[in-house]
């Protein structure tokens, strides 16, 4: 599903945007945040951020950069090692 997901929106970047003017307010632009949302959360969470950044997008957000979270880590390092 996640390979789908990410081969869909490349094919969205490549034959259906181009064709559209420009209005992304956000750097990256969405599609490009959803793909590596996506790539570095899985499926699940990078859809969930993705939906929130688009939720974002409207007239009255002044945009701006907005890059993906970093994925959290399983544990932290320990002091010994």
């Amino acid at each position: 599903m996640r390979k789908l997901a990410l081969a869909s929106i490349q094919v969205y970047r490549y034959a259906i945007s181009p064709l559209m003017a420009s209005h992304c307010r956000f750097y990256p632009s969405c599609s490009c945040y959803a793909y590596e949302a996506i790539e570095h959360h899985g499926l699940m969470r990078g859809g969930w951020l993705t939906l929130r950044r688009l939720g974002r997008c409207h007239p009255w957000n002044p945009g701006g950069y907005d890059p993906v979270p970093v994925a959290p880590t399983s544990r932290p390092p320990s002091m010994a090692e």
